[in-house]
């Protein structure tokens, strides 16, 4: 197995999406490249989704021309339809992400859409996609529960997360909406999965609502995933799922995995900086506990 794990920063997208207060383009511009220069590899760094429904990322196109694209970063922006696709491509998008849940109640109330219908929603997109050789990651939402239904049946989270693969997701990353999974649940979900998809081309995404998150990431480790998606200074949330806070801080996921002897190529030092410089234009107290521990007062 290789001790490299690839960090996909969701920060400027998910971790900003819930923020009720608007943030200025500039500032969001400013996070992303901070974030460039701790040296992660991947920066999802907006949505064009429509505005109505997040107002926070209606500025998607002016954020995405005006970071400064470091070689060897990706940043990724998610799309919910044609549409959207469309609109990403007029400001030079190469790298989408497109949505889906394993939980048909999630679905209808997030979307409006049944699971089916969601996927032959991107039918056209990853047909767009395909043509125009940009790449794809897929997102299964609802992994580990549902704040409608409860426990989702883990065949459901198995046929949603092969049909986003099998339609051309090159990544498909698995995530604990409302973080409310523990590390037995995480490792037999994943194992169910792999035997669809191939461990490779699988990323894990966690919420640390009753504070599992991490445990989740090392059983998943542990497992052979190598692909983790986390929000700087522990930000984002769901508007659809009551309690459900943040997502794990990437300041805390790197902290651990350096500690296992694992590699992800990511200045902790200078990633600490940045979630406090958030932190701070956020107007609240960090949810990342390294950076809490490292602050001048702890």
């Amino acid at each position: 197995m290789s001790d490299f794990v690839r960090i996909v920063e969701v920060g400027p997208r998910d971790g900003l999406q819930n923020e009720k207060t608007i943030i200025a383009t500039a500032d969001k511009i400013a996070l992303i490249n901070r974030l460039s220069a701790t040296g992660l590899p991947v920066i999802e760094a907006t949505s064009f989704v429509s505005p109505k429904w997040v107002p926070q990322l209606a500025d998607a196109a002016d954020v995405y021309r005006g970071i400064t694209k470091r070689s060897g970063v990706d940043y990724p922006v998610l799309v919910p339809n044609l549409q959207g696709y469309e609109r990403a491509r007029e400001v030079g998008v190469s790298h989408i992400a497109v949505f889906s849940a394993a939980s048909e109640s999630f679905n209808r109330k997030n979307i409006n859409a049944s699971i089916e219908e969601s996927l032959a929603r991107f039918a056209p997109v990853m047909v767009r996609a395909r043509a125009d050789g940009v790449r794809v990651r897929g997102y299964v939402s609802t992994v580990l529960g549902c704040p409608y239904q409860g426990d989702v049946d883990v065949a459901d989270v198995v046929r949603v997360a092969s049909a986003l693969h099998q339609m051309g997701c090159e990544e498909v990353s698995l995530g604990d909406t409302i973080g409310t999974g523990t590390p037995t649940k995480a490792r037999a979900m994943l194992r169910a999965v792999a035997g669809e998809v191939p461990m490779k081309a699988l990323a894990v995404h966690f919420h640390d609502t009753y504070g599992q998150a991490l445990a989740n990431i090392l059983a998943c480790i542990e497992e052979g995933v190598r692909v983790v998606d986390a929000a700087v200074s522990g930000t984002g949330g769901c508007p659809y799922a009551k309690g459900a806070s943040g997502n794990v801080a990437t300041e805390d996921a790197v902290y651990m995995l350096h500690g296992m002897g694992m590699s992800t190529g990511v200045d902790l030092d200078s990633l600490v900086d940045t979630g406090r410089w958030l932190a701070a234009l956020l107007g609240r107290e960090t949810s990342s506990k390294v950076t809490r521990a490292r602050s001048p007062d702890a």
